[in-house]
């Protein structure tokens, strides 16, 4: 398991920003598997880690959920 206590979180315009994505694309991409999942911080906010979308931008047609949270 990675340690995430230096990971940067990002909101979903950053997300949007990186991946140009529109926000619909990506949570249909996470609903298949083929995004990394966002993390609840608290209610009403969600946050992605900053590695999990470097590696879905690095490949996206090869990312897969398996691959999430895994050591880099």
């Amino acid at each position: 398991m990675n340690d995430r206590s230096r990971d940067n979180l990002l909101r979903i315009a950053e997300v949007k920003a990186r991946t140009t994505l529109s926000s619909a694309t990506i949570y249909r991409k996470i609903g298949k598997g083929t995004f990394p999942a966002s993390h609840r911080i608290s209610d009403g906010l969600v946050a992605w880690y900053e590695s999990d979308i470097n590696a879905w931008v690095a490949d996206p047609m090869g990312w897969s959920g398996s691959m999430e949270g895994a050591a880099q």
